[in-house]
């Protein structure tokens, strides 16, 4: 395959064959050698195949291999030009994203307590694989929940407005169609609301390393010492389902309608047909029941630390609020300029994160001066970091950037390098704490599985997408 190296950061596939627009790559020259030996640089080739893509098919620099579209893959289609929408663009873990809870206390403060306070959280926070939450719903329960996400946690009782007021689409994303999720989705999550899962889900004690821009920092009441919570999970069993449902019914529409795909697992219909509307639906749906999981974990991570730091260290004393939270599996229906007008795309964002600019309206007024926060989960064993998105990023990438650090290896070859109990033990001696329920899965998600989170979020820097507001250094980690 023909690569062009394309500015800095910035690697191009020209345009060939079926394909209707280039695909473009932000990489640095370290990031891109790995994209080409997972063949995931296929996968943006493919995705440019799509009916009605617009732009270019683009990856971010945490790109590797993954369900028809590449992990980090972002692509827009235009609507009215019978642009379509394909399940493989989202993923199966539908509305998967992070939290990240702000406190009001250092690391003195918590030092001496940490051993104490991840343990709490192991105990509060049911993880692994199926297994059931925090807050089981009965059957007009799961309606509600997949109508109005966290919006519904919070009426009853767990959380506050701040935390919808920082939450993506205010927590619940519009257009939401319970009756187009299966039966069989709605009883596998019924029962999972408010947990954690297995794999890369996780949620880690951090503490603020550096602050390197100080006006978004002060936007988002983040400062060097400070404790935080990062929690990343998804929709559960109920967003596997509801893909799995859909991808088989957008495949026949696919084939029905004669649309010519390199790959099957790019299965799509165009937006406005039936087909399409119905798997909007049901992946608004399970987006919701993704962000109304991450509520409920909250509510539990903010009752561990009261009970290990005293009924005195009530919640609000803590300040344990919401700093944002946003998808990273997700499609949507959001206007941008294309050929010098405005027009209605479809933007896939898998593996991607949203990432508006200063004075967008669909910001919470505090951060409308400096663009929406994102979360990037670092390795386990290496920082994460809080970028804030900037105003180019709207003209080169839709309004997208990066969403962790990407994997390097597959989880078998990473389970191969180091036993759970050792990668546990290496990780104490360096001060973090680690507490899992299956030591298998936790060698498959080890720090060297993982490119270099730092290196990942300054690609996205250099080239506009987002600009770098904070790191933070993990201290204690829950994983299932």
């Amino acid at each position: 395959m023909e690569l062009v190296e394309d500015g800095e950061d910035r690697w191009r596939i020209p345009r060939s064959g079926g394909m209707l627009v280039d695909g473009l790559i932000f990489a640095s020259e370290k990031l891109i050698v790995k994209a080409r030996e997972d063949r995931a640089l296929d996968q943006v080739a493919n995705v440019a195949h799509l009916p009605g893509i617009v732009g270019a098919s683009m990856a971010m620099p945490d790109i590797h291999w993954g369900y028809g579209f590449p992990i980090g893959g972002v692509a827009a289609t235009d609507v009215e030009a019978d642009g379509v929408v394909s399940p493989g663009g989202v993923g199966f873990d539908i509305g998967c994203g992070v939290r990240l809870l702000r406190s009001s206390l250092s690391w003195e403060d918590i030092s001496a307590s940490l051993r104490l306070l991840v343990d709490a959280l192991a105990r509060a926070v049911p993880r692994g694989v199926g297994g059931k939450g925090l807050r089981p719903l009965s059957v007009s329960e799961v309606d509600r929940v997949l109508t109005d996400g966290a919006r519904w946690v919070v009426e009853q009782g767990l959380g506050n407005e701040r935390d919808l007021e920082c939450c993506e689409d205010g927590g619940a994303l519009l257009g939401a169609d319970p009756a187009a999720v299966s039966d069989k989705a709605k009883s596998r999550g019924a029962h999972q609301l408010g947990s954690l899962g297995a794999g890369n889900h996780f949620i880690e004690v951090q503490v603020v390393d550096e602050v390197f821009a100080a006006d978004a920092a002060e936007a988002m009441e983040l400062f060097a010492g400070q404790v935080c919570v990062m929690i990343h999970t998804g929709s559960r069993g109920i967003g596997h389902q509801t893909c799995t449902d859909e991808v088989a019914v957008l495949d026949r529409a696919a084939r029905r309608l004669g649309l010519v795909l390199p790959d099957r697992q790019l299965a799509c219909a165009p937006v406005r047909s039936p087909e399409a509307q119905r798997y909007l639906g049901a992946m608004a749906a399970a987006a919701n029941y993704a962000r109304a999981n991450r509520q409920v974990l909250a509510d539990g991570v903010r009752a561990a630390f009261a009970s290990v730091l005293g009924q005195a260290s009530a919640p609000g004393v803590l300040g344990l609020e919401l700093v944002y939270d946003v998808s990273h599996n997700i499609a949507k229906l959001e206007q941008f300029l294309v050929g010098g007008r405005e027009r209605l795309l479809c933007v896939h964002r898998k593996g991607a994160t949203r990432a508006f600019g200063p004075g967008n309206p669909e910001l919470p007024a505090r951060y409308a001066p400096v663009g929406q926060p994102v979360i990037i989960p670092g390795s386990m064993g290496s920082a994460s970091f809080v970028l804030a998105g900037c105003a180019e990023s709207r003209e080169i990438s839709f309004s997208s950037t990066c969403h962790g650090a990407g994997r390097l290896m597959s989880r078998k070859k990473a389970a191969e390098q180091m036993g759970g109990q050792e990668l546990q033990r290496q990780l104490a001696s360096q001060g973090i704490l680690v507490r899992a329920q299956q030591m298998k899965l936790l060698a498959e998600e080890a720090p060297y599985a993982y490119k270099d989170a730092s290196e990942v979020v300054r690609v996205c820097q250099r080239v506009g997408m987002s600009r770098v507001v904070a790191r933070l250094r993990p201290v204690g980690v829950v994983k299932g």
